[in-house]
């Protein structure tokens, strides 16, 4: 059978006729018409009052940190149960990774971790510059605890969405509690302009600053004149129009997703060692990828063991996120806690979750799954 990815994008006619028509134009330079609509569209979508359209999620971060005034020997805590795009932008700006653990029922932020944090911190007078909510997998964080420890505390709250563009939270959006929040539009996300990312916040200035500084922070001058150091982090109109294709239908992509998660649940969800996530009430996550927890006493296999299975199959299957404290290139940051995200990397196992994923694809993949739970048992 053909290969079965992870979470391939998913382009319809749409993104192809904007396309076409940025080309047509030769508006094919970054910046152009298509960037302008699509952050106003964007922004439209997730209920936001600014966006900048950029290069990628982790630029979007950088830029978000130096904008909140972050900088050397400064504290940010960061989720550990991330993808290094979150922790990395952090040391860029010459700040500290304060890594704290997740919770049990949305794998995000543990909101007790994080209120055990900042009350040390309080203590001994080294508050971090910035908390940063990461929703992972689609799922959105405990974000009305996290929000009112650090309105307790006077920190600001960067988020991650970069994996959860049309997650909401208790009925709204995520993205819309933090100074700033970032989204990803890599090639694997749920909507994809091959490579980018957008800044949105309620702060105009704030964001044009941000467009300024992501286009090499040019001034107005005849020549190039530059006062402050820049970078080269804004979108191509071109993506931008693909972009604008994918955010039409956002939705159907959700729905599709959703259906790939809903139809694992109910089947695979029977066999004894697996467990799935739980929708909190009132939330709506994408199901960006499909994650299982496998306890291979129980099932017969461990995530690996599946994983291989899997692959002899064609079929691409990855491990969680390997916790940041788990990382070498993290090993020296403080963490706090850590058990919960170490048993969830340890235990976990993501299925393909592709919007354009076929019955009979999934009927494969389940099979292979149910198969392995048999033979190795």
């Amino acid at each position: 059978m053909e290969r079965i990815y992870l979470s391939p994008p998913h382009m319809g006619t749409a993104e192809r006729e904007l396309l076409l028509e940025a080309f047509d134009s030769n508006w094919i330079a970054p910046l152009g018409p298509m960037v302008d609509a699509f952050e106003q569209e964007f922004a439209a979508y997730v209920e936001a009052p600014f966006a900048a359209a950029l290069s990628s999620g982790t630029g979007a971060i950088h830029l978000a940190l130096i904008l909140m005034g972050i900088g050397q020997g400064d504290k940010v805590y960061v989720p550990s149960l991330t993808f290094s795009g979150s922790a990395n932008p952090v040391t860029y700006v010459g700040a500290e990774p304060v890594l704290l653990d997740a919770e049990e029922r949305t794998w995000n932020l543990c909101p007790a971790r994080l209120a055990e944090a900042l009350a040390e911190d309080a203590k001994r007078g080294t508050l971090p510059k910035a908390v940063m909510i990461v929703h992972l997998y689609g799922q959105a964080a405990e974000v009305d605890e996290i929000v009112a420890l650090c309105q307790q505390y006077e920190v600001p709250i960067l988020e991650d969405a970069a994996e959860a563009v049309g997650t909401r939270y208790r009925g709204r959006h995520v993205g819309n509690d933090g100074v700033l929040s970032i989204y990803s539009f890599n090639g694997n996300k749920i909507m994809s302009t091959s490579g980018g990312g957008m800044l949105v916040g309620a702060d105009e200035a704030m964001i044009q600053r941000a467009r300024f500084l992501a286009t090499q922070a040019r001034e107005p001058a005849p020549h190039y004149q530059h006062e402050v150091i820049g970078y080269n982090y804004r979108m191509s109109n071109l993506l931008a129009a693909v972009g604008r294709g994918q955010l039409q239908v956002i939705e159907d992509r959700v729905a599709a997703r959703r259906a790939n998660f809903d139809h694992y649940q109910q089947v695979l969800g029977a066999l004894p060692g697996l467990s799935f996530t739980q929708e909190p009430e009132g939330d709506r996550g994408t199901r960006w990828l499909t994650v299982m927890q496998i306890d291979r006493d129980t099932f017969g296999a461990s995530p690996e063991d599946l994983r291989l299975a899997l692959e002899e199959q064609n079929i691409e299957a990855r491990p969680l996120w390997k916790p940041m404290h788990m990382q070498p290139v993290f090993r020296d940051c403080r963490m706090v806690g850590g058990a919960v995200a170490e048993r969830l990397f340890e235990n976990g196992l993501c299925l393909p979750s592709g919007s354009a994923l076929t019955q009979e694809q999934r009927e494969h993949i389940i099979g292979v799954v149910s198969a392995s739970a048999k033979a190795l048992s």
